[in-house]
């Protein structure tokens, strides 16, 4: 661990009120440092944080923090703002079981104004949080920090169209680095960067305003003439201005990795009272050449792996293939075999495995940006026109796009193929990316196919059904290696119903353990404990969330005298609780349980630990099974025992 001489007194933001100009460069050192050493270490968010070091020090340095409100867009660059606002010694726990969170956190100081994680929130946060603040009579501030990338967002959009509307003293401070996570998309990102010209308009224009200004009885009408003439020469000189064209005063780009200029801009800004952007340029990665280079590949981080001493202990072996890895491959041999497949993904083309499809077929390929909505409804255009579109998002960010699933895809029954990945329990990332919500969100859905395909196998024969479908197609997969391949999960799909994995014969008193995902391992784990202790167990692949063929279901868990349901998803509202119901419905009295994530929101630890946390690993099932035969033994003794008595 490195020795600091300044960061480690940052304790409060008002302590770098008094840093000289050449202590604030050295603290600008100390922090991308300390943010390389634990990013390498944890994992993490490297090049947007590195970007947004000399931006976060002069936003402290001019405004008082949390009397001004400071709320950062998705939280990707907000590792400067925890470290000086009293959390450096916490930073070492950065995205650990019970440790820092990697995004900004109510619960974890007063200077986190909002929870975020996801992308084109800010604006609209900052404007309700300023407005109510007002209306209570407070003083204070709101910035709003906001990427280019999340400026594609429809609600960054919405947002700075009220905000235009209402005319309140809002902040925004565009940080501008030509990146997302992969290359900003859109129109807007292009006019972005066309906007070079604009600040020194802004510098002319200030200029004359305050020499007119100061024309004795002639000056207030000299100035209205001039800044009607200053408008037609702006159509002739300068491109036109989407925030001043919505109501904003515009100021930028400036240099946003000179503190001294930002200050003296934000200083001005305090003036500013009407709605009012601040476009700053930075540097994605700034100050480690690799990340510079390739900030696509430095946005997130994963943990070095601990080197060992010994040569001898040394792995060679390679990595297990990821679900990820299976789709990418898939995909691109189904569009080599059928023209009309296309690929679409909401600025994931690496994070979604589409990036060899995006290269070999790139006229067939669309990343629509941050713009989750948008892209479910131009893929139903898509496949309206004929074509079969495949579009990938994140689970977690399907949450953004429910209406249009309904709306534009169930309802005209389009075949269009979502693709989920990081399904499930989530790594890393905390509550804000926790992709277990989309199967109590989409199961019901009229029409819909919905699978949860969980190796190489699987995934080629859920795309090929897809392809067939004629109507709307769910695919959903965890963060996760493949589950190695086998004659049984090489078994064709059948729609509503699964493959044994594991099935004994001829054996009584059996056990049946049904898998939905990437959870077969640990049902897998748990049948094999349970066999040792000599409980026999059946392990299951559920396959179909929907459509489900509910009287082969009920019928297979008739030859049980237990069967425990296991999902990669939250219990309230899943795929477990709707098998539940079926039995009621079908007057059929079995044994089932279900169990899933809890109703609660999951911090930041690794997969395995959040899938020991709910008790979903192979020794916990193992030892709620043989809890629930217990339990279940014990009340078949009872009804003897009553039965006995009533003789």
């Amino acid at each position: 661990m490195s020795e600091f001489s300044i960061l480690p007194g940052m304790n409060n933001p008002a302590a770098l009120k008094s840093l000289s100009s050449e202590e604030l460069k050295i603290l600008s050192g100390e922090i991308r440092e300390y943010i390389i050493e634990t990013v390498h270490r944890n994992g993490g968010h490297m090049a947007s944080n590195l970007g947004a070091v000399e931006l976060t020090i002069a936003l402290h340095r001019s405004f008082n923090s949390p009397v001004d409100k400071i709320i950062w867009d998705v939280g990707h660059q907000c590792y400067t703002h925890k470290l000086l606002t009293g959390r450096f010694e916490e930073f070492r726990t950065l995205r650990q079981l019970n440790g820092m969170s990697g995004f900004p956190k109510r619960e974890e100081s007063p200077h986190d104004i909002m929870n975020t994680g996801h992308a084109s929130t800010s604006v609209s946060a900052a404007l309700g949080v300023l407005v109510g603040e007002q209306l209570a009579g407070f003083r204070g501030r709101a910035i709003a920090v906001i990427g280019d990338g999340s400026l594609t967002g429809g609600q960054a959009l919405e947002a700075l169209n009220y905000a235009g509307h209402l005319g309140k003293n809002l902040i925004i401070i565009l940080n501008d680095n030509n990146m997302s996570i992969g290359n900003n998309v859109g129109a807007i990102s292009s006019y972005m960067s066309r906007m070079t010209s604009t600040g020194s308009y802004i510098n002319m224009r200030r200029f004359i305003d305050r020499a007119i200004s100061t024309i004795p009885f002639f000056g207030k009408a000299t100035l209205r003439f001039v800044y009607r003439l200053k408008r037609g020469a702006k159509s002739i000189f300068f491109k036109e201005n989407l925030f001043t064209d919505l109501g904003f005063k515009y100021i930028g780009p400036i240099d946003g990795h000179n503190i001294e200029r930002m200050e003296k801009v934000f200083e001005v800004a305090k003036e500013v009272n009407q709605p009012l952007v601040i476009h700053v340029a930075t540097t994605k990665g700034k100050g480690l050449t690799d990340a510079e280079e390739n900030p696509a590949g430095y946005h997130g981080v994963s943990p070095k792996a601990p080197e060992k001493a010994d040569e001898s202990e040394k792995d060679d072996s390679p990595s297990a293939q990821k679900l990820t890895e299976a789709y990418g491959q898939t995909i691109v041999k189904a569009a080599e075999r059928d023209k009309n497949v296309v690929a679409l993904t909401a600025a994931m083309t690496s994070g979604t495995g589409l990036k060899e499809f995006s290269e070999t077929y790139p006229d067939r390929f669309f990343d629509v940006g941050i713009t989750e909505p948008h892209g479910i409804t131009y893929a139903a255009g898509l496949a309206v026109a004929g074509r079969k579109p495949f579009i990938s998002i994140y689970s977690t960010f399907m949450q953004r796009a429910v209406d249009q699933v309904i709306h534009d895809v169930a309802i005209p029954h389009l075949p269009v193929t979502i693709v989920m990945d990081r399904a499930g329990l989530v790594p890393g990332d905390g509550e804000t990316h926790q992709g277990i919500y989309d199967i109590s969100l989409f199961k019901n859905v009229p029409g819909m196919t919905f699978v949860a395909p969980v190796n190489q196998s699987e995934m080629e024969m859920a795309v090929e059904l897809a392809l067939k479908s004629r109507g709307p197609f769910m695919i959903r997969y965890a963060k996760e290696s493949c589950y190695p391949e086998c004659a049984a999960l090489s078994a064709p799909f059948e729609s509503g119903r699964g493959v044994f994995l594991s099935k004994g014969e001829g054996r009584e008193n059996k056990t049946l353990l049904i898998s939905l995902g990437s959870l077969l391992t640990e049902a897998e784990t748990c049948a094999g404990l349970l066999e040792k202790k000599g409980i026999s167990c059946d392990v299951y692949n559920m396959r179909f969330i929907a459509p489900l063929d509910i009287d082969y279901l009920l019928d297979l868990v008739s030859n049980y005298n237990l069967t425990v349901f296991v999902e990669d998803g939250v219990k309230t509202g899943g795929l477990g609780e709707k098998i539940a119901a079926a039995m009621l419905e079908h007057d059929r009295n079995f044994h089932f349980r279900y169990l899933g994530a809890p109703d609660e929101f999951l911090g930041q630890a690794t997969r395995e630990e959040l899938i020991r946390m709910c008790g979903l690993d192979g020794k916990s099932l193992a030892g709620r099974v043989e809890e629930i035969l217990h339990n279940y033994r014990f009340e078949e003794v009872v009804k003897q025992v009553r039965n006995d008595s009533w003789r």
